[in-house]
């Protein structure tokens, strides 16, 4: 059992991770997995705990937290009425199936691997955020079930591979079919759901060498747990900011400092 010299500064690190990736997930709608990931894994780096699965307990520990706070923000939307179900129940079994082979494949990477993976499309999304435009299209509905079937599965495969739920692939993807941004991001909370019950639960099968302390499989339970109880609080403040100003900037600044973050995952794999 780790001494107190140990875990209070893991504890005190994870509530502010937590708090911030609340706060980003609400102001920017982008969802924390996108801060988490990167903050656990220099977290347990700055502690000690860099062994070769560190990057699989990152990803396992950050969707589990989608979880819960993907259904929550499913419950608030669909009180307004924002939530596809249609576009959800048709893309739900390829998004798990994907998601689930992403599992097999993160479970058979060490951490150096999965930095550059993660490095990679981190940078996408980054280049997304801040060069995207909201007039662009790929079609005027959302495709059907031959393009649906591997969109779906390649959401939820990309999306484990690096730890996120629905917002950064899903929500692009919707609304290059012409989905209004604010039904897209409701229902890629329930793509959050699909990707992380599915993943999360399999991770908690999955035995990881050198893992930091209390973890159940990949899955980090301090972690989990306090990240939950900060997010839980800071998301709404994030939401309540959101509707008092423009959150495009922001985005374009988020945009560079997660290019930044991904960068520097992409120079540790190659061992610089």
């Amino acid at each position: 059992m780790p001494d107190l010299a140990t875990l209070l500064p893991m504890l005190a690190l994870l509530l502010v991770t937590g708090a911030l990736a609340g706060l980003v997930a609400g102001l920017l709608g982008v969802g924390g997995g996108i801060v988490l990931v990167p903050a656990y894994f220099y977290i347990f780096v700055g502690l000690g705990h860099d062994g070769p699965g560190l990057m699989q307990v990152c990803l396992a520990t950050s969707l589990a937290t989608i979880i819960v706070t993907s259904a929550r923000s499913v419950m608030s939307h669909n009180r307004k009425g924002a939530v596809d179900w249609q576009i959800l129940r048709h893309w739900a079994p390829g998004i798990a199936v994907g998601a689930l082979v992403g599992v097999l494949v993160v479970a058979q990477l060490r951490t150096q691997a999965l930095q550059a993976i993660f490095g990679l499309l981190a940078l996408t999304v980054s280049l997304y955020m801040a060069l995207g435009r909201d007039q662009w299209r790929l079609g005027p509905q959302m495709p059907g079930l031959a393009v649906r079937a591997p969109l779906s599965g390649a959401v939820g495969f990309l999306s484990v591979l690096m730890g996120i739920g629905g917002g950064s692939f899903g929500v692009p993807l919707m609304t290059l079919y012409n989905v209004p941004i604010h039904r897209a991001v409701a229902t890629a909370a329930g793509f959050g759901i699909t990707i992380a019950l599915p993943s999360a639960a399999a991770f908690l099968l999955v035995p990881v060498e050198g893992a930091p302390p209390y973890t159940v499989g990949a899955v980090n339970m301090p972690a989990f747990a306090l990240t939950i109880a900060m997010t839980l609080i800071t998301a709404p403040m994030g939401a309540a900011l959101a509707h008092r100003m423009d959150p495009r900037p922001l985005k374009r600044v988020f945009a560079v400092f997660l290019a930044a973050v991904a960068l520097n995952m992409l120079r540790k794999a190659l061992g610089y």
